[in-house]
């Protein structure tokens, strides 16, 4: 790659990611920083996104070819986890939006400039240095990304003579619109990978902005500790909307981790039925299968038709594991349901014609465990009958609520697996 090349890192975002042989080890995530007003801010390399979603560290010196469509490197990728160290800073989740105050350069009044982009060139020692700030004109400060405007004039800064990075880190105002619109389509878990990638209080603005169904599912894919501290910073209004769109059993979880008074006063803020449904639950040890399981699976009665069955499994809010069950019981078939008759499996439902009720088809030779099951035995009967989801029911044969196998895992895990991943 020639000294002299300047590239503008938006362009590098999600770019693949291949070795000398041609095959693909990942894809960019973020550019790495060291913002320095006295020796010179520079870029040091790529945070990649491998397999497993592991994010690990690319040094610019590794990197052969730079192209609209590709990253090109040398030699074999560290694989060692990612982390960020006192002095980096992350360009593409802390750098872009920023907003900061220069005086301008014909009347001398203050105005307040967005970062929207920045360049890198490569030195003729081989080094890369920021170069170049893309910014734009903004009316107003404010941490809400709302109140800034997009149609203010543009220009570009040179950045060894801008004041930006001679001003305190703290005065930094933060537009979070580049990562709302990047998540926007993208699954819990990688929502949750960007959160716990911002730092301090932008971790929170960012969390703010979501509404509550999206923080809600990334908060299901966080270690506990980072959802105590995130939530820490909301209202207990907030905790409690968020509280009710996240599954019972999570939500369990979570409230388990709280002092009781605070746990008392969001279920008192909660929905009623949906707080009723963690109550039940709360009664349950964690680590057994009333402690595993969710109230919230597809329970349908006998005379129930086929089609009925599929467009209950069909609801997008339903994750693939519950959707690959029905549960038939008598009523009422709110849990605890009446009695336990037996089970469909989605494939099951696909083979017969629509008018069918559930009754003619039922499934009753079904492994099932009780509330105070240990989780060692539960993830046996899981293993024993390659089972995704099992029914838990109680002594008169009412269905309580069902276990999935990926929340099995998860405790299973150790309480760090996420990090390590």
């Amino acid at each position: 790659m020639k000294n002299g090349t300047e590239i503008f890192v938006s362009r590098l975002e999600n770019l693949p990611v291949f070795d000398p042989n041609g095959d693909q080890v990942g894809r960019i995530r973020d550019v790495v920083l060291i913002l320095s007003a006295k020796l010179g801010s520079r870029a040091v390399g790529f945070v990649v996104q491998v397999l497993g979603k592991r994010k690990v560290f690319l040094p610019l010196t590794r990197v052969t070819s730079i192209t609209g469509d590709e990253i090109i490197i040398t030699g074999l990728l560290n694989m060692r986890k990612f982390q960020k160290r006192n002095l980096e800073t992350l360009g593409f989740s802390n750098l872009m939006g920023r907003v900061f105050q220069v005086p301008n350069e014909k009347t001398s009044v203050t105005e307040n400039l967005k970062i929207e982009d920045f360049s890198i060139v490569r030195t003729f020692g081989g080094d890369w240095k920021l170069s170049k700030l893309f910014v734009r004109r903004v009316e107003k400060t404010s941490l809400i990304a709302e109140l800034f405007s997009k149609k203010g004039e543009t220009k570009f800064l040179d950045a060894a003579n801008t004041e930006f990075f001679a001003q305190d880190k703290d005065d930094y105002v933060q537009s979070n619109d580049h990562i709302l619109e990047s998540i926007e389509d993208m699954k819990p878990a990688d929502v949750a990978d960007v959160l716990l990638d911002l730092e301090g209080k932008r971790q929170f603005e960012v969390a703010s902005e979501l509404d509550d169904k999206t923080l809600a599912d990334a908060l299901e894919e966080m270690p506990e500790n980072n959802q105590l501290s995130l939530l820490s910073n909301f209202e207990q209004a907030r905790v409690a909307d968020v509280l009710e769109e996240m599954e019972p059993d999570d939500a369990t979880d979570l409230l388990n981790k709280m002092p009781e008074e605070e746990k008392n006063e969001l279920l008192k803020q909660m929905n009623p039925e949906d707080a009723d449904d963690i109550r039940q639950l709360l009664k349950y040890d964690e680590f057994t299968a009333g402690g595993l399981m969710t109230t919230n699976p597809v329970v349908l009665q006998p005379d129930a038709t086929v089609a009925l069955a599929l467009a209950q499994i069909r609801r997008e809010e339903l994750s693939p594991s519950l959707a690959s069950l029905v549960f038939v019981c008598g009523q009422p078939t709110e849990t605890p349901t009446g009695r336990f008759l037996g089970v469909l499996q989605f494939q099951q439902l696909l083979r017969h014609p629509p008018h069918l009720q559930l009754g003619q088809l039922l499934d009753t030779n079904v492994e099932f465990v009780e509330p105070d099951t240990p989780l060692a035995i539960v993830a046996r009967v899981f293993a024993a009958y390659n089972a995704f989801v099992i029914p838990v029911l109680d002594s008169d044969k009412r269905l309580l609520g069902a276990i999935t196998v990926d929340d099995v895992i998860d405790h299973i895990l150790p309480s760090n697996w996420r990090d390590d991943l």
